[in-house]
């Protein structure tokens, strides 16, 4: 089945070890985006910390969601819309400050733009802050400034054996009260019960109605194991622990290394049909685009073929009500630009380099044309459209040739 959500771990997986998103990433999540993909970035990050990547990566424009605080929340990016939340009950607070203290451990919370902590001074926490651009104030009264129910707590220490030996005593201690899990050798995070990234993930296809073989996972940690395991596709990263690979189904190359991009390129969009191309959300999302603009719309779309419309009107027509030959071209070169675009391969990407029109005849205002576009040569390095645009009565205004230079992602 066909590839309907894209759940991503964040740091690790996503990003590189600059705290980047590489260029070949980028493309390769914009181009699943616009096949009908939607994507969801589900991050032990607050909330606050995963919306820069989720603008930088268009969800607000295709419809995608970020699931934060290791599943803590829900948030609809397009719309911006709280969609599922569960927090702590304040009166567990007392008892976990009070066992990070015997322990000798750093807590900390989160709290709208800031950092609530007992050690401003904590490295692990003076990190954690500038990750997601957040304020540090730190507290000798942490239970009583925490006068807010947290979406997570998190105790940080250098001990991982302590850590560990605290983590196993609460997965007993606390079972159905609280989870608590080590998201990194100096994180053990303390979450509402039933909260992980692999049920709030559930919670979410049940809204959505997506079916597990519909759903793609990419992560790197032990917290990604249980949406990885839950989708249909889990991909383990090539810098994952050998326990998290194990529960996969796939591994792919580490993530300083376009591990996310291969692995997308390898298991979604090699396997787009143009069938498959979502028509009617493309011409949606490119509402306020220059095709939006012009009202061209798509209208089918196949390996050698592809079809749009464009109305005669005050946008497209010369001031004596025909058709102006700009549009024209622009119509001819959405046209090719969509066929070049199903036809390259996953690690290409598309450019416009050349196109020229012969008007032969004229389209008048209130009419709509049709431009058909044919491919005449498919080459590794461009290729070669015809495009001919048609009133509504058949008549050929115009033919055009498009050439589409066909470039490898970096």
């Amino acid at each position: 089945m066909q590839c309907k959500l894209l759940v991503l771990d964040v740091d690790g997986t996503l990003l590189n070890d600059q705290k980047e998103i590489t260029q070949r990433t980028h493309a390769a999540l914009l181009k699943a985006q616009q096949m009908g993909v939607h994507i969801v970035l589900a991050s032990g990050r607050p909330t606050k910390g995963v919306q820069p990547l989720a603008e930088a990566l268009e969800l607000n424009h295709y419809g995608g969601f970020i699931l934060s605080y290791n599943g803590g929340q829900i948030i609809n990016a397009q719309t911006g819309e709280l969609l599922f939340e569960k927090r702590i009950n304040p009166e567990m607070i007392p008892y976990l400050y009070r066992k990070a203290n015997e322990n000798g451990f750093t807590i900390f919370t989160y709290h709208q733009d800031f950092i609530l902590t007992n050690d401003p001074h904590n490295p692990h926490v003076q990190e954690e802050a500038a990750l997601n651009k957040m304020r540090i104030i730190g507290t000798d009264k942490f239970i009583e400034a925490v006068d807010f129910s947290p979406c997570k707590c998190i105790l940080t220490s250098d001990d991982g054996e302590a850590l560990r030996g605290l983590e196993n005593h609460w997965k007993r201690r606390l079972d159905g009260v609280l989870e608590a899990f080590l998201t990194e050798d100096y994180f053990l995070e303390v979450a509402p019960h039933f909260i992980n990234k692999g049920n709030t993930l559930a919670v979410l296809m049940e809204m959505l109605k997506v079916s597990t073989e519909e759903v793609v996972a990419i992560g790197d940690g032990v917290a990604d194991v249980s949406m990885l395991q839950l989708a249909g596709t889990g991909v383990a990263m090539g810098n994952a622990r050998d326990s998290v690979k194990a529960c996969a189904d796939l591994t792919t190359l580490p993530n300083t290394m376009d591990g996310v991009a291969v692995a997308i390129e390898k298991a979604i969009l090699a396997s787009i049909r143009p069938a498959d191309v979502p028509l009617d959300q493309l011409n949606a999302r490119s509402k306020h685009a220059l095709m939006g603009n012009l009202g061209i719309q798509y209208t089918y779309a196949s390996e050698d073929r592809v079809e749009a419309t464009m109305p005669v009107d005050e946008r497209t027509r010369q001031p004596f009500g025909i058709l102006h030959g700009g549009a024209t071209l622009a119509l001819a070169e959405t046209v090719a630009g969509m066929g070049s675009m199903i036809l390259a391969k996953p690690d290409e990407i598309v450019v416009g380099m050349q196109v020229s029109g012969n008007h032969v005849s004229s389209a008048h205002e209130g009419d709509t044309v049709r431009a058909v576009g044919t491919i005449i040569h498919k080459g590794r390095s461009s290729h070669v459209w015809n495009v001919d645009v048609f009133t509504s009565t058949d008549k050929l205004v115009s033919s055009v040739r498009v050439v589409n230079s066909i470039l490898k992602k970096k």
